[in-house]
C-alpha cells in the first residue's frame, strides 16, 4: 500500500482554507448585520434531555435589547444599507464555497 502524501497535503490545505473562508466570512457576515440593525433572534424551542431553553420572557428581554441596540446605532441610513449588502455579499460567499466544495465532490470524483 502506497500513500500519496502531496495527495495529502493538498487535500489538508484545501479543507484548511475553506473551514477558514467560510467561518470567517459568516461572522464578519453577522457583525454586519448587526451593525445594519438586524439582529438576529433565535425563538425559544423545546428540546428534551439536557439542553437549556431560555424562557419566553427572556427571548422579549433579548429582543427588546436589540431593538433598542439597533435604535442606537450611529450609523446612518446609508451606512445601514451598505452594512446589509455586506453582510449579504460575506453570506454569498459562504455559500460559493460550500456549493463549489460540493461540487468538487460530486463531479471530479
Amino acid at each position: 500500500m502506497i500513500i500519496n502524501w502531496l495527495a495529502f497535503v493538498q487535500v489538508f490545505l484545501a479543507a484548511f482554507i475553506s473551514a477558514i473562508v467560510v467561518v470567517s466570512f459568516y461572522a464578519l457576515g453577522l457583525r454586519l448585520l448587526v451593525r445594519a440593525g438586524r439582529a438576529p433572534v433565535v425563538a425559544p424551542a423545546e428540546f428534551t434531555d439536557a439542553i437549556t431553553v431560555i424562557s419566553e420572557k427572556e427571548a422579549r428581554r433579548a429582543e427588546k435589547a436589540a431593538a433598542k441596540a439597533a435604535k442606537r446605532s450611529p450609523l446612518t441610513v446609508g451606512q445601514k444599507r451598505f452594512a446589509l449588502a455586506g453582510a449579504y455579499a460575506c453570506f454569498a460567499v459562504c455559500a460559493a464555497a460550500v456549493l463549489g466544495g460540493l461540487l468538487l465532490i460530486i463531479f471530479n470524483h
